[in-house]
């Protein structure tokens, strides 16, 4: 084994763009959990009760599913 060889452990994981993705990660998650109060949400006809950060991580999380869909279907 030469030393040209590339190994895909050695550095390259974090990348401009990976770096980008944790950051905006991790904001995004302080943001939700301090937003720990209760709040009224509507689904269509029933009104819920539920913690803002609940319903705040729900909606990130259908969010990335969605657009993980349509980035591979391209």
């Amino acid at each position: 084994m030469t030393s040209s060889t590339k190994n895909p452990r050695s550095g390259d994981f974090w990348t401009p763009a990976r770096i980008g993705i944790a950051v905006i990660a991790v904001l995004t998650l302080v943001f939700i959990f301090e937003n720990t109060q209760r709040t009224e949400i509507r689904l269509l006809v029933p009104e819920v009760t539920m913690p803002l950060w609940l319903a705040l991580l729900g909606t990130g999380l259908i969010g990335a599913l969605f657009g993980r869909y349509f980035v591979r279907r391209r």
